[in-house]
């Protein structure tokens, strides 16, 4: 096992030896983000609320983690280049494993029209710069849902 300190008086403690490296139980995100103070943001606001975070810089590795993981939710930066976020989604919702999974766009224009856009391609939400520290991890969980038990 081993044990990493992600924020103050929080800790997430992983299995050694390969895999996705997430613990069972854990919330896994995948978010998709060029900007690097705001993946570095908002993998802290996900790390300090027990979620697991995989990062990718742009669309092409983005797409080849969404196939590889195992995802609750994935955060896609609308600007990205290349292939943008809405086009991402788009994607991804046509993808018949993923297209269950809830996709949040994160993006610095705060256009009614880029949100229905969003809204309109599948996304769960659209959630505008600059980001708000103590509601931004409890925004995007509430699209998770969990898994029903059955007996």
């Amino acid at each position: 096992m081993k044990i990493d300190r992600v924020c103050q008086n929080s800790y997430i403690v992983t299995a050694s030896g390969g895999g996705a490296g997430f613990m069972m139980g854990k919330i896994k995100i995948l978010m998709v983000e060029h900007d690097t103070p705001a993946v570095m943001l908002m993998v802290h606001l996900l790390t300090c609320a027990g979620c697991r975070v995989k990062a990718a810089g742009n669309a092409a590795k983005g797409m080849a983690q969404a196939q590889a993981g195992d995802f609750d939710l994935i955060t896609l930066a609308a600007d990205l280049p290349g292939l943008n976020g809405f086009e991402f989604c788009r994607w991804l919702k046509k993808d018949v494993r993923l297209r269950h999974t809830p996709v949040v766009l994160v993006s610095g224009r705060s256009s009614q029209a880029d949100a229905r856009r969003g809204t309109e391609l599948g996304a769960a939400d659209y959630i505008t710069k600059p980001l708000d520290p103590l509601g931004f991890a409890s925004r995007l969980l509430s699209h998770i849902h969990p898994t029903p038990i059955h007996a």
